[in-house]
């Protein structure tokens, strides 16, 4: 009879439990271990992996829109630098207080209020397809009030953008009237995604309870409903304020250079605040699924 080496079989048996350990770290329907605990029980969050998959991202996005990367990050620099604009000399805050005090605001409010009783009287006047003698004497009447508060409102317009080229563009008058209306649009943004998300959770509500899904799927759906109500409403008011934002910077009579400075200053500015904005309400909402999901595993 043949005898086996002893050394031989310890080889086999070696070479055997090496590939049944590469096997199963192949294998992708082994079980994996549990979740590693902290000392209250706590499940530890590995966000490595996230984190690296986020900056790898943001990498190759800004290696490939280099002018939005770059647009944002000037936004970034300018809401740090400029501030609230420069301060008014005293020279300066004398000559646009006696500009200012030049504007006659009662005959713009009186002749506002005789267009107003003008432009009743035409409408009681009129018929639906026709127009009598009355009416024409109304018209002609309410035509001459509008003519009237038209050259007033014109004329306030020139000598305040009179008293704003005193003051400049990047002055803090300049730089207040431009986060005023930031602000403004801002804000109109928010109060349409609440009001949005309000109607859209009572319809998704009656929705989920006529198909009977579960709350954790009406939640979900919720979540990315009131992110992108919160997208639409806060981009849509930021492209309407850049839109408005020229006649802003107009009216202070810069040179075109100023203007195109100011301008593209004010528009990343902007830009960067909403994106930042966007960005931290992703990054909240994906953060806490992240350990819902986490506790849900380790449970």
């Amino acid at each position: 009879s043949k005898h086996t080496d002893p050394a031989k079989g310890i080889v086999r048996n070696q070479g055997k439990a090496q590939r049944n350990t590469t096997d199963k770290m192949n294998n992708p329907y082994e079980q994996q271990p549990p979740p590693r605990q902290g000392q209250h029980g706590q499940v530890a969050l590995d966000t490595s992996n996230v984190t690296t998959l986020i900056v790898a991202g943001a990498k190759s996005f800004a290696k490939k829109h280099k002018v939005i990367t770059g647009s944002y990050l000037f936004g970034l620099l300018i809401l740090l630098i400029v501030g609230s604009g420069t301060k008014l000399t005293l020279e300066q805050q004398r000559q646009y207080n006696h500009i200012m005090s030049t504007i006659d605001v009662n005959a713009e409010y009186d002749a506002s209020t005789r267009y107003g009783h003008a432009l009743q009287a035409y409408k009681a006047s009129k018929g639906w397809f026709t127009c009598d003698s009355l009416c024409q004497r109304n018209k002609e009447r309410m035509e001459r009030a509008q003519y009237d508060l038209d050259q007033l409102r014109a004329e306030g317009y020139n000598r305040m953008s009179d008293a704003k080229a005193v003051a400049g563009i990047f002055s803090e008058v300049g730089v207040g009237e431009v986060k005023d209306s930031f602000w403004e649009y801002f804000h109109a943004g928010k109060r349409f995604a609440k009001r949005q998300s309000m109607w859209d959770a009572m319809f998704m509500g009656m929705r989920s309870m006529s198909r009977d899904e579960s709350m954790v799927e009406y939640m979900l759906k919720m979540l990315i409903q009131v992110l992108i109500n919160f997208s639409l409403g806060l981009i849509m008011c930021l492209f309407i304020f850049i839109f408005g934002l020229w006649s802003i910077v107009r009216s202070y009579q810069p040179n075109p250079l100023t203007a195109v400075a100011f301008f593209l200053s004010a528009a990343c500015a902007a830009f960067a605040f909403v994106s930042t904005y966007l960005f931290l309400i992703y990054g909240a909402a994906a953060g806490g699924l992240y350990g819902a999901a986490k506790i849900i595993q380790a449970n």
